[in-house]
């Protein structure tokens, strides 16, 4: 790159050539023909050779001009179609980053609503865990979960954070589940979580931390969801997500109660892309989607958050 002319020279080099004529190339390229008769001439000067032969009235490529200018324009060609290509994928594609959870259960199942609504939009969703940089990636909208403040970010709530003991139909009937008090003694997954010790407060059963005791942790709700269809243990899931498994019977929620760890689930992007139609597109049907299942949880679920200054 070190040896390169610079590239205005080269781009008007490009235009003449391909004109053979510099008054229009000043046309196209918005400058006078002085100015593109300097960049030509600059270049000259630079390789020591004429790239064009003046003639009266007009100009013609030389020798030199002739060799090079195919070279030139199929550059600018090329640079061309990454920049068009790139303006398709950012137009066509809808990025979409997501928690394992929401986006391997909940999303996924309705995910083909939006692409059967908007087929002209193709989809791709990452599942992840991890915070999306907006910065670093090509996402266009993340689900996340926390307060919903996120400096250059717009968070639109969808719902509150919850959570409840469920299991396998055989697991509750093997185990004589009949009160919270109960899952006391049988085998629970990540039996440290602070989310045990808050759902067994909020059911009535003692109050501050529980017995450190061994058990399995997972990375996911997708992951205890096998580990729970399979007998092994009661895990703290969000029924929401699990609709169609509690509907089916392959899960069972024991208790009513739910826990609220505090956060809620937002649906993000940043500020500076609002009104981009694919982002506003998804924006609203996700919305529309999440109204559907409002009657499968107390009203309060469906309530932002109160703001820090609000308490």
């Amino acid at each position: 790159m070190a040896k390169l002319p610079p590239l205005a020279a080269i781009r008007t080099f490009e235009a003449a050539g391909r004109l053979q004529n510099f008054s229009r190339a000043a046309e196209e390229l918005g400058l006078t023909q002085a100015a593109v008769s300097y960049q030509v001439r600059q270049l000259e000067d630079r390789l020591g050779r004429a790239l064009f032969v003046r003639e009266k009235g007009r100009v013609r490529l030389s020798e030199t001009g002739q060799r090079l200018l195919p070279a030139i324009s199929g550059a600018f060609a090329s640079m061309g179609d990454a920049f068009a290509a790139l303006g398709s994928d950012e137009a066509d594609v809808l990025t979409i980053s997501t928690m394992t959870t929401f986006g391997g259960t909940w999303l996924s199942a309705r995910i083909g609503g939006f692409q059967l609504a908007y087929p002209d939009l193709a989809v791709r969703m990452l599942l992840s865990n991890d915070l999306v940089d907006f910065d670093a990636t090509n996402v266009d909208v993340a689900v996340r979960v926390g307060r919903g403040f996120w400096p250059g970010l717009r968070a639109d709530f969808l719902y509150r954070s919850h959570v409840t003991p469920i299991c396998a139909p055989a697991f509750l009937e093997v185990n004589r589940i009949e009160t919270p008090a109960d899952l006391l003694r049988v085998d629970r997954l990540a039996p440290n979580d602070p989310w045990w010790a808050g759902w067994f407060a909020a059911a009535g059963v003692g109050s501050g931390p529980l017995p450190q005791r061994r058990g399995i942790e997972l990375d996911s709700q997708l992951q205890e969801a096998s580990a729970v269809q399979g007998g092994y243990g009661i895990a703290m899931m969000t029924p929401l997500l699990w609709r169609a498994e509690l509907d089916a019977g392959r899960l069972v929620r024991p208790f009513e109660t739910l826990f609220q760890p505090g956060t809620a689930h937002y649906l993000v992007n940043r500020e500076n892309r609002v009104g981009v139609r694919k982002i506003e597109r998804f924006r609203e049907w996700l919305h529309a989607e999440m109204a559907k299942d409002r009657h499968l949880l107390p009203a309060v679920m469906w309530e932002p958050l109160p703001s820090p200054k609000s308490g």
